[in-house]
């Protein structure tokens, strides 16, 4: 799929949406709110939708996340009518850029909202073993399976959802930067993930941002507000057991590790934040420089 709101300065639209399936939905906030531009997603049962992140918190221009959710569960409910549905807003994790949203749903009816702390996360879905063990949580003739996967972030998770056979992965899995917290408990994360899809069937692995490039090896620079030519969203099951190798090999190195669609940051990796802060601002310069060539 090609995202307009990555590829086109000013494109307009502050959530651009992508069918999925019938009952699934793709929901990416705009480069030009975010540069984030976290993806979140919409899935929906018979008794239930389950809302998962809620975006980052906009600096430019209103972020109509409620507005857009509600007139999708409004059409969903259209063709599959049901009295008093439910919406739970759910996260991957708690990082800012997925939960900022989460007040836009605070006084809607019918709606609860979980917490964002691991003791939180555990209790609403179950997970008495936390980060051992799955939880099934149940929307209405579509059971998910509730993985945690902490190393990222203490409360991080992984949905599994056998009708699409899709593993949502939040931050854990995704094509760019792999920012690692907890080193140990993110290879055990990865470990858990790789043994669970070789037990069940997965078409593809939709983590939560797109921050690589279709040339291998290189990401657009953090704090991009345009990126073209993005590499893919979906991931497949070798991705994953590909970066499980790589996290191992790289779990004694500190710093920034590059690979073909994306990068382990081990660490604070300092000397490649500023790498990145330099490739943003000659970024930034050369789009001026060809604005200006084209004005004259």
């Amino acid at each position: 799929m090609r995202w307009r709101t990555a590829a086109e300065p000013g494109a307009g639209a502050a959530i651009e949406a992508h069918t999925l399936s019938s009952d699934t939905l793709i929901l990416r906030q705009a480069l030009q709110q975010s540069a984030e531009a976290p993806l979140l997603y919409l899935l929906l049962g018979s008794d239930r939708a389950l809302l998962l992140d809620t975006g980052d918190q906009s600096s430019r221009g209103a972020f109509p996340l409620r507005e857009t959710v509600d007139t999708l569960i409004e059409r969903w409910l259209l063709r599959h009518p049901c009295d008093d549905y439910e919406l739970v807003v759910a996260h991957t994790h708690a990082h800012g850029d997925h939960v900022a949203g989460d007040a836009q749903f605070t006084d809607r009816r019918f709606t609860r909202v979980v917490g964002h702390s691991a003791a939180e996360v555990a209790a609403f879905f179950g997970l008495e073993n936390w980060p051992a063990g799955t939880a099934e949580f149940d929307l209405g003739g579509r059971v998910l399976q509730v993985i945690p996967a902490p190393g990222h972030h203490p409360s991080a998770v992984a949905i599994y959802d056998p009708s699409t056979q899709s593993l949502f992965t939040g931050d854990t899995v995704y094509p760019g930067r792999l920012y690692v917290a907890d080193f140990p408990a993110f290879e055990a994360s990865l470990r858990t993930l790789c043994d669970f899809t070789a037990a069940q069937p997965v078409r593809a692995v939709l983590g939560a941002h797109i921050e690589m490039s279709s040339r291998p090896g290189r990401d657009f620079p953090r704090g991009s507000r345009t990126h073209r030519n993005e590499a893919p969203l979906p991931m497949t099951t070798a991705d994953l057991h590909r970066i499980r190798a790589a996290a191992a090999q790289v779990a004694s190195h500190p710093g920034a590790h590059r690979f073909s669609n994306f990068i382990i940051w081990n660490g604070p990796c300092r000397a490649e934040s500023a790498r990145q802060a330099i490739r943003l601002l000659g970024s930034r310069l050369g789009g001026l420089w060809r604005r200006a060539d084209a004005a004259g």
